[in-house]
């Protein structure tokens, strides 16, 4: 899983669930792969406004960059509402998101791991080998499934359980939400940049109303305050 690596001729499906990591991979991946594909998962989740994010992201991001547009394949969306039934989170629950001692509320248990799992079903169906993900363990809030050893844990699994020489790319493993940015600006400029603030949702609370610098977000969750630190700290690394 050495992300320096930067394979050719070869196609990538990346997790894309509409959110700002996720975005700054999908550059990421036009940057490497001959062709990329996209999977994002409705899980039934309380800021499903995501969803919708996706979608005029991807259609502004065509067109906004040609050099990217003919390397944008398909787009596929699957259908995990079930996992509220099986599960307790505040990321598909009316519940106050609440850190604790051990793992926040809004952990949702196996999330990453089915996510890797339906991706490389479909990425198997279609030949590719490369998949990518948005997953970070220096700015994560205590998920488990977002550290780097599970990941290679679960590359491993892959590659053995469909016999099959998959790749998971974990570009931001290591990035802090400012670096992030950074690697935003880098890859695609102030253009990209402004379409993440604009085009993204990372709030928890699903809030498209309230307008900050940094993007749509009450401000107030742990994935507001991640990406509003993280931005703070970009901008402020700028002005120097």
């Amino acid at each position: 899983m050495d992300n320096r690596e930067q394979p050719e001729k070869l196609n990538a499906l990346v997790l894309f669930s509409g959110g700002q990591d996720s975005a700054v991979c999908l550059a990421w991946a036009l940057e490497r792969y001959n062709y990329v594909y996209t999977i994002g998962f409705n899980y039934n989740q309380r800021h499903d406004v995501e969803l919708r994010c996706r979608k005029i992201f991807l259609e502004t991001m065509k067109k906004s960059f040609p050099k990217w547009s003919s390397k944008i394949k398909d787009d596929f969306v699957v259908d995990l509402e079930f996992l509220k039934n099986i599960s307790n989170s505040a990321l598909t629950e009316n519940l106050r998101i609440t850190n604790s001692a051990t793992l926040p509320n809004t952990f949702l248990p196996g999330r990453n791991i089915l996510f890797f799992s339906v991706a490389a079903t479909l990425a198997f169906k279609m030949s590719i080998t490369q998949i990518v993900g948005g997953m970070c363990e220096t700015d994560f809030s205590g998920y488990p499934d977002c550290r780097n050893d599970t990941l290679k844990a679960m590359e491993k699994t892959l590659q053995l359980g469909f016999e099959g020489p998959f790749k998971i790319a974990l570009p931001l493993m290591f990035l802090d939400k400012c670096e992030t940015w950074i690697m935003a600006e880098r890859i695609g400029g102030s253009k990209l940049v402004d379409l993440i603030i604009e085009e993204t949702h990372t709030c928890y609370e699903g809030d498209r109303n309230t307008r900050n610098l940094w993007g749509y977000g009450c401000g107030d969750c742990p994935a507001c305050l991640l990406r509003r630190n993280g931005y703070e700290s970009y901008v402020s690394r700028e002005a120097l």
